[in-house]
C-alpha cells in the first residue's frame, strides 16, 4: 500500500468521525485563538484531516488519489516516501500559515479542509507535467492551462472574499508544491521550460 493511500484511509477516517462528532471537529479545526492564547500548535495540522461534508472530502481525495501517487514515486526516488509524507503533510502547515497569521486576532476565524496540501501535490505534477491531459468536470483540459486558471480564479475569488473558501490556502498550497520540487531537483525547471516550447513548435 502506497503512502497517498495511506494518506486519504486516515484522511477519510477522521473526517467520518469529525461529521458525527462536533467537538471532535471544535478539537481539530483551525482556530487562531487556540493557537495563539491555547498553544494548541497542532491545530495547524490537524485541520487538514477533517473537512466540511462529504462533497469537500470527495473533491479532496479523489483529486490527491489521482496525482498524490505520481508525485509519490517520483520523489521517493529522491527523498523517499518517508520523505513525500513530509511534504504533504508540511504543505498542510505552510499553506495555511499566511491564512493563520492574517487573522490570529478573529476569534471568529475557522478553517478546515486538505485543499492546501491537495493543491501542493496538483502543481507539483504541473510542474512535471505541464502538457498532460487533466479531466476538469469530465472536460479535458492541458494541466498548465488550468493552472493558470485555478490560480487567476484563486486571486480573484481571495480578493473578493465572498465565499466561505480559503482561496488563500490553495494558493499557498500550489506555490510550496513548486518550489518544493525545485528545491529537491532544481533542473526539474529546465525541463518544464523545454516541455512548454517544444510543444509548441
Amino acid at each position: 500500500m502506497n503512502a497517498t493511500l495511506v494518506i486519504i484511509l486516515v484522511t477519510c477516517a477522521i473526517s467520518f468521525l469529525a461529521f458525527r462528532n462536533e467537538k471532535l471537529i471544535s478539537d481539530l479545526i483551525l482556530w487562531p485563538p487556540a493557537i495563539s492564547r491555547g498553544k494548541q500548535y497542532y491545530r495547524l495540522l490537524s485541520y487538514g484531516f477533517i473537512h466540511a461534508d462529504g462533497t469537500h472530502l470527495l473533491f479532496n481525495m479523489i483529486t490527491l488519489y489521482f496525482f498524490g501517487r505520481l508525485i509519490e514515486q517520483f520523489m521517493a526516488s529522491y527523498i523517499g516516501t518517508l520523505g513525500f509524507v513530509a511534504f504533504y503533510l508540511s504543505a498542510i502547515v505552510v499553506s495555511i500559515l499566511p491564512t493563520y497569521v492574517k487573522n490570529v486576532g478573529n476569534p471568529a476565524y475557522r478553517s478546515l479542509g486538505a485543499s492546501g496540501a491537495v493543491s501542493a501535490v496538483l502543481f507539483a505534477f504541473v510542474l512535471l507535467q505541464p502538457w498532460a491531459t487533466i479531466l476538469i468536470f469530465f472536460v479535458p483540459c492541458p494541466a498548465i492551462i488550468y493552472a493558470v486558471l485555478y490560480v487567476g480564479y484563486s486571486i480573484y475569488m481571495d480578493r473578493k472574499g465572498s465565499d466561505n473558501i480559503n482561496h488563500s490556502a490553495h494558493l499557498w498550497g500550489a506555490a510550496y508544491g513548486v518550489l518544493f520540487l525545485l528545491a529537491m531537483e532544481p533542473r526539474i525547471f529546465g525541463v518544464f521550460l523545454a516541455q512548454l516550447t517544444g510543444s509548441r513548435g
